[in-house]
């Protein structure tokens, strides 16, 4: 009989180690992602960046992600889609419910992706669209340079 058997992930998102079940030590099981460092250093330097500049370079630096992650299809996936908020903002939402938005004055802030935005939608055909994302700043959380 086998003996059940589970995988431990080490930082560069590789196997490092399987031990039995039985001698693993209680934690929960996150999934981690190749991009999840790289985005903790996009927001870093975003922060580090001038506001006037901030949705321009978070902008660039979530491209440089994207690219990362198409060339290494066995991690899990990471998209990013962008979209003009109503206010000026820049809305980067990504596919697991939370989003980053860049506000016209360079602030840099985490948000859910439903439940922090009024949101209009077009239905086009069998397809329904975001048409507006109006963001409720006073519902997220703002990003501040460490």
């Amino acid at each position: 009989m086998t003996r059940p058997i589970r995988s431990k992930i080490g930082p560069e998102g590789r196997i490092a180690e399987t031990i039995p079940v039985e001698q693993e030590p209680l934690q929960s099981v996150v999934l981690f992602s190749l991009a999840e460092p790289m985005l903790s250093e996009a927001i870093a330097q975003t922060l580090a960046s001038p506001a006037a500049t901030r949705a321009q370079v978070f902008t660039q630096l979530v491209r440089e992600i994207e690219r990362f992650m198409a060339k290494h299809p066995e991690e899990r996936p990471w998209t990013c889609n962008f979209y003009s908020g109503t206010d000026g903002s820049t809305i980067f939402r990504g596919g697991v419910g939370h989003s980053l938005v860049v506000d016209s004055a360079g602030r840099l802030r985490r948000a859910r992706s439903h439940e922090d935005f009024e949101t209009t939608y077009r239905f086009i055909d069998q397809s329904c669209e975001i048409e507006t994302l109006t963001p409720r700043y006073e519902q997220m959380r703002e990003y501040r340079p460490r």
